[in-house]
């Protein structure tokens, strides 16, 4: 964490008594739809296991069929027969024989499913992460999933939206980071930096950004609730810089990676540098509080 004179940003809100009502609407809108996207069928909250394949068919647990790569790791095998009852998601298709699938590293692929009174219970989701394949079973009838009734959070604070300004690299810069899975290394590719005050604090912070779609921005980043009221890092959406670069950021909407809900997530750690000395009481809390 940099820090550099404080006038040179400021917040975008003074401290009121209560909060305009449209903006807890607004708030509440998008509570709302991030609760529905998390309980989508077979999404995060539906994880129960995380398992590296091998260049040998082996059995695996929790999925039918037999599972391997190729000697270079370059092409991922299943073998089944009808009666292990596997589909092709894409096509319904049954798997009789050997099929295969080649990825990039980073994506993933919802490859076949089983189970249930549909055949549809479980997904096993195949991916590449750390140039090795794996898979990951989705289970519609994980108690992670059936027993949701939303995230906690911090009660909506205008004073957590705060303006800053982004200050594009000339080039992006790719920065080695570690993951949810101690396994797994990843790749934060930094396109600038997000510089901005928060309440509380006499001084500018500096956080890495990733680009998304259309120019919007992510932050991820530790704060002094980790461990504590919130999970070990959270991140940050930021819509589109403004022409002059500035930036809007609500922490109110912070949320958790699926890390914070399964432990057969591989989501990205914060860069070094991404943390706030500063107790963020905003956003998503630990889903499973102690």
């Amino acid at each position: 964490m940099a820090t550099t004179p404080a006038a040179q940003t400021s917040t975008a809100t003074a401290p009121t008594a209560a909060p305009p009502a449209a903006r807890v609407e607004r708030w509440q809108r998008f509570r709302t739809n991030r609760d529905k996207a998390l309980a989508s069928p077979h999404g995060w909250l539906t994880l129960t296991s995380f398992q590296w394949l091998g260049d040998s068919p082996a059995a695996v647990d929790l999925a039918p069929g037999l599972w391997s790569t190729d000697a270079k790791g370059t092409t991922a095998f299943l073998t089944a027969v009808p009666s292990d009852g596997l589909t092709l998601v894409e096509t319904g298709g049954k798997v009789d024989g050997t099929v295969s699938a080649v990825l990039a590293d980073e994506e993933s692929l919802m490859w076949v499913r089983y189970g249930g009174p549909d055949g549809d219970q479980v997904v096993v989701e195949l991916a590449m992460r750390g140039g090795r394949y794996a898979i990951r079973t989705r289970d519609a009838a994980s108690p992670v999933f059936t027993d949701f009734d939303g995230v906690p959070t911090y009660p909506y604070n205008p004073d957590w939206e705060v303006t800053g300004r982004f200050e594009p690299y000339p080039e992006p810069v790719d920065v080695p980071i570690g993951t949810a899975n101690p396994l797994v290394d990843g790749v934060h590719r930094s396109v600038g930096e997000v510089v901005f005050r928060l309440p509380g604090s006499s001084h500018e912070f500096r956080l890495q950004a990733e680009e998304e779609k259309l120019g919007a921005l992510t932050v991820t980043f530790h704060d002094e609730t980790n461990g504590d009221t919130t999970d070990d890092w959270r991140k940050l959406a930021v819509p589109r810089p403004r022409p002059d670069g500035s930036v809007v950021l609500d922490f109110n909407r912070a949320i958790n990676y699926p890390s914070a809900f399964t432990p057969y997530g591989t989501c990205p750690m914060p860069v070094k540098n991404n943390s706030l000395d500063v107790r963020v009481e905003a956003g998503e809390k630990q889903p499973y509080p102690a």
